[in-house]
């Protein structure tokens, strides 16, 4: 009896959370969030970038290009079916999250570490991990140092506003040397103490640093080191309090990764709609109920994958071998391949 009884009650909990995320579901965009509903109303959405090239910066013509930005674009097609309608603004480290915080964007693609901190203290939920990246050292090759222990006494520059300050305090800390440190507000003076002199080293995410390092007068007199000072999980970030804003980045991520898994590329993207996969239907949206389910267009992903890419696509396209940046897959490859890169089920 007693059995049964449980049996019941955890049927009825079970039965009654699926009626809970049908009714949810059923709803898609038609009862749409704060953010959403602003989005639509002035009909683009705003993102805050930085200023790295190869990650976010613009072109010749003042166009937006790079890695975070492909991402952005990839959220306008999810939203309004175009990658158009998307407006990029530069943020300094130190301006970014309180101008999300105070509505001037409804996301930041500019390269925002993960942490607890901003999390529960300061108020922000993060999307999907779409880089990974640690703090690295950028030094003078003179000075013959090949980790950052040999630094020890050296001048070191550090971005006022970034989880780098603490970060380096905590390594020499660590490590029992010591340092002084330089702390810069202005990205262009943050490069300049390095050209200058001023100090001896930078400290700063690795993605950053190999980015400053090509805007120095003689690049070729300075190295990043190999070694790596910390996690920096960079995510995109939005305002807590409007999950369904927070899945519509989450799935836009996702589709980028679940179409590199499945081998889907922009260039072949069109020979899928004819497979037979049901997993693959779903996804690109040729057996159109996932879509109709959760209230986007069935197609979005395979929108997002001919117009902008796949992961794999967008990486290699802006920071991948061969480009300015040069950078591995390393941790931002796929799970299949040794990575950190995963996608939970399109189903």
């Amino acid at each position: 009896m007693l059995k049964h009884s449980l049996w019941n009650a955890r049927t009825a909990g079970v039965f009654a959370l699926a009626l809970s995320a049908a009714s949810f579901l059923s709803t898609g965009l038609a009862n749409a969030g704060e953010t959403l509903d602003k989005i639509k109303e002035r009909g683009l959405i705003k993102v805050g970038v930085g200023t790295t090239p190869g990650f976010f910066s613009p072109d010749g013509d003042g166009k937006w290009q790079g890695f975070f930005v492909d991402f952005g674009r990839a959220l306008s097609i999810t939203v309004f079916n175009t990658p158009d309608k998307v407006e990029f603004t530069n943020s300094s480290p130190q301006q970014r999250l309180p101008a999300l915080q105070a509505g001037e964007y409804d996301i930041l693609l500019s390269g925002v570490t993960q942490t607890i901190n901003r999390a529960f203290k300061l108020g922000f939920h993060f999307g999907p991990v779409v880089f990974y990246d640690g703090q690295g050292l950028l030094v003078r090759k003179d000075l013959g140092v090949t980790k950052g222990a040999d630094l020890d006494g050296a001048t070191i520059g550090v971005q006022s506003g970034t989880t780098g300050e603490l970060n380096i305090a905590d390594f020499f800390r660590k490590s029992g040397k010591t340092f002084t440190p330089i702390t810069i507000e202005e990205t262009a003076e943050f490069v300049k103490a390095l050209d200058t002199g001023r100090v001896d080293a930078l400290t700063q995410d690795a993605t950053d640093l190999a980015g400053k390092r090509t805007q120095l007068k003689n690049p070729d007199d300075y190295v990043l080191l190999p070694e790596r000072l910390s996690k920096e999980p960079l995510a995109p970030a939005v305002r807590a309090g409007d999950d369904q804003w927070l899945e519509i980045v989450n799935w836009t991520v996702y589709a980028t990764i679940q179409a590199e898994e499945f081998g889907i590329s922009s260039a072949n993207v069109d020979q899928f709609l004819e497979s037979k996969d049901p997993a693959i239907q779903r996804f690109l949206g040729t057996d159109p109920s996932l879509g109709e389910a959760i209230g986007l267009d069935p197609k979005f992903a395979y929108t997002i994958i001919k117009t902008v890419g796949n992961y794999g696509e967008i990486f290699q396209r802006h920071v991948g071998k061969g480009t300015p940046l040069n950078f591995d897959r390393g941790l931002n490859a796929l799970w299949t391949n040794g990575g950190l890169l995963y996608s939970p089920p399109f189903r």
